[in-house]
């Protein structure tokens, strides 16, 4: 059975980082979301700022997150052929 993807918005994403900044377990937050836990822990690895919080756990910023994935999808696609005769 095929499932139906979507891409987080960067309004998923403030979302998620109220909710992970609240304390929120990961598989709350993606029930709230409507998508597959291992979803939301890609996007805290995405979003992790390298800092933790007074309860030690690590910060998540929507906006780090956002803009690397903004920066990977300038990567995708087929890479341009090198001319080898030049």
């Amino acid at each position: 059975m095929a499932g139906k993807y979507r891409y987080l918005t960067f309004e998923d994403r403030k979302k998620i980082e109220a909710w992970h900044a609240r304390g929120e377990r990961p598989l709350d937050i993606a029930a709230k979301l409507g998508v597959h836990t291992a979803t939301i822990y890609h996007e805290l690895q995405r979003g992790y700022t390298g800092e933790r919080d007074e309860a030690q756990r690590d910060i998540y910023s929507a906006e780090r997150a956002q803009s690397t994935v903004q920066e990977n999808f300038k990567c995708r696609g087929r890479k341009k052929a090198v001319n080898a005769r030049s």
